[in-house]
């Protein structure tokens, strides 16, 4: 494969602070990506430096000619841009290189659109949710044509739905792709090759061609050969120092060679040890369980929800037991938040009774952070008040607490707002951990964690000996830790399920069902205009009698038949839109390009038909 972008030896730092240094990184064609690695590492930096928005400090980066690169940040931005096609024009007008194929950047606009699933292109962007906003960042993005697309976390803060859809886009598109996540189900279904950013290795990275799975696999393999190594190195510098404490005999015949060895060999067993300490520091967490014996923590019989006009859920019936752990899924809007309000008591069911155990102890982890205040600074957020941490009956000092948590004394007056979301979001679990509690309610803790924290997390969740209500669109902690499932639907239904591989096969299988059920209506429809407009022609022959003016034979025949015409072009835009989404046609470069010209066409023919269809109109009624 031809490569797209090759990065040698790069280095970035901040201030005092190194992210990384000696980098290599090649890019080739069709490549997918991923990048991972601990918080701090300096992933966004490096696709940053990639994607031309920063500059090296070191090191060389030569791309190929004409390289045309598309970046998307963890937040998705788009300006004064109030609709999706907005945005999307906006996107196209700010590339000057742009090959508008002849079509004008609001036709342009709605066919990147449409092949997204976009169907309502007015609705305002505020309006969408989190996954149909990356989405549009996405059709801005494609819009200007990029050879190579860079995503930073394009999981993060996404519901299951959104994901699922990132992940068949990543899977199907032939555009070259390097993406941040720490999404492991996401890396093992999409990735071909994954680097991580670590001081673990000798240059920084470690690169595998595969999958999450051989990535582990191989970085277990590397690790062990590594700490192998330190232990030979070890044996070697121990020998290296007896030689060299030997007496003023064995000094004056000592080779100046040899010394030097000694030395080199000392400063490597040096850098080895670093390396192999790196992964060992990740945070230190355990929730406070109060051991409570009673089977029966918190119960609900028969609740139902309903927020303005929309039912979120009915005759719900939960049970609540040490030891288990219940996964909530759905789309965003879904009741997945209101459902852990009325659990909490935050809030009351329309209908239907929650009966809790007595003194029952819960906490509650928000996926907002608005139980942190932005003003404070870390050490207060920490420890509010003193320098003395209580955890489990023991007095600990402030700086301890902190360590446990990856935060050093330096960073102590740093202000929350100023930290990022790995960092806030440890915070919150460190706060959590100080209150004993009998159920969690935990709403995306996984937001912002990278893997090795969210690793120490899953182990700590598996270990709680209460209850634990989980919202989280990481699949691999919610396939581990849930015992149980509950979807719903955002359409007023709740339904358990066994595991997620039971939910999405419900849920494909529902959607087809749905889907089926809209093409025979669609054609049911399209049968009775059909029938409709026949009538209305042979009754046209008829004299009749209207207020308006009298069309001409020509024009009356032209009216009579604009349904049909109508009927039948919009039928030619839904399969040409098919075939935009076929996987088959989207790797077919020439092929898919047609079809996307094709797909324009029939849009303006529809467009002119239905202005057409008014103007007859309006020369009926004079």
């Amino acid at each position: 494969m031809a490569s797209l972008i090759t990065a040698t030896e790069i280095s970035k730092s901040y201030a005092t602070q190194v992210l990384f240094t000696g980098v290599s990184i090649t890019i080739a064609d069709n490549d997918r990506i991923g990048m991972i690695g601990p918080n701090g590492a300096g992933k966004s930096t490096l696709l940053k430096v990639l994607t031309k928005i920063e500059e090296p400090d070191e090191g060389e980066i030569i791309r190929r000619r004409q390289l045309k690169q598309a970046y998307i940040p963890q937040m998705d931005q788009f300006g004064d841009a109030v609709t999706p096609v907005d945005a999307v024009v906006a996107a196209i007008a700010s590339d000057r290189d742009h090959d508008d194929h002849g079509l004008d950047a609001q036709t342009q606009a709605i066919i990147q659109l449409s092949k997204l699933g976009f169907e309502n292109l007015d609705q305002p962007i505020v309006e969408l949710s989190g996954g149909w906003k990356k989405r549009l960042s996405i059709a801005c993005a494609l819009a200007t044509e990029p050879d190579v697309l860079m995503l930073d976390e394009p999981t993060n803060h996404l519901d299951m739905e959104g994901i699922l859809w990132l992940e068949q886009f990543v899977k199907q598109s032939n555009i070259a792709m390097v993406f941040i996540t720490h999404d492991r189900v996401f890396l093992e279904n999409t990735a071909q090759k994954i680097i991580e950013l670590n001081k673990a290795y000798p240059n920084g990275t470690f690169e595998v061609a595969g999958n999450y799975t051989e990535f582990l696999r191989r970085k277990d393999e590397f690790l062990t050969a590594q700490a192998n190594q330190q232990t030979a190195l070890a044996t070697k510098v121990r020998r290296d120092d007896a030689w060299l404490r030997q007496g003023v005999q064995g000094r004056q015949t000592r080779n100046t060679s040899q010394v030097k060895e000694a030395s080199q060999r000392r400063e490597e067993l040096s850098q080895i040890k670093d390396r192999n300490n790196a992964p060992k520091r990740t945070a230190k967490m355990e929730f406070h369980g109060t051991q409570r014996k009673t089977q029966k923590l918190l119960v609900t019989h028969n609740i139902s929800k309903t927020l303005g006009d929309k039912k979120l859920f009915a005759d719900l019936d939960i049970t609540l037991s040490p030891g288990m752990c219940l996964g909530l899924l759905g789309a965003n809007g879904s009741g997945k938040t209101t459902l852990m309000k009325i659990l909490t008591g935050d809030l009351e069911p329309d209908t239907g009774t929650v009966k809790q155990a007595a003194d029952l102890k819960i906490v509650n982890f928000t996926q907002h952070r608005e139980a942190l205040n932005p003003t404070q600074t870390l050490q207060e957020a920490l420890c509010p008040i003193g320098d003395t941490i209580h955890y489990r009956g023991k007095a600990m000092h402030v700086t301890g607490w902190a360590r446990k948590f990856l935060f050093e004394a330096d960073k102590f007056r740093t202000q929350v707002n100023k930290l990022s979301g790995g960092e806030q979001a440890r915070i919150m679990i460190a706060n959590l951990m100080l209150k004993p509690a009998d159920i969690l309610i935990l709403d995306e803790p996984t937001n912002d964690l990278d893997i090795p924290t969210l690793q120490v997390l899953e182990q700590t969740l598996s270990e709680f000996p209460g209850a634990i209500v989980l919202v989280t669109h990481d699949r691999f902690l919610l396939a581990r830790l849930s015992s149980e499932l509950l979807a719903l639907d955002g359409q007023g239904n709740a339904k358990f399920h066994p595991s997620i591989e039971q939910w999405q096969k419900y849920t494909d299988d529902t959607a087809k069902q749905k889907q089926a059920e809209k093409k025979a209506a669609a054609a049911n429809a399209k049968a009775a205009k059909s029938n409709g407009s026949a009538n209305n022609t042979s009754q046209s022959a008829k004299p009749t009698t209207t207020t308006g003016k009298k069309l001409s034979y020509k024009h009356q025949l032209e009216l009579d038949g604009m349904e049909e015409s109508i009927l039948k072009a919009e039928q030619i835009l839904e399969e040409l839109k098919e075939k935009m989404n076929d996987p088959k046609i989207i790797n077919d470069r020439t092929n898919y390009g047609k079809v996307c010209d094709d797909y324009a066409v029939a849009q303006d023919k529809v467009r002119k038909l239905y202005l057409r269809w008014e103007k007859l109109e309006e020369m009926k009624q004079g």
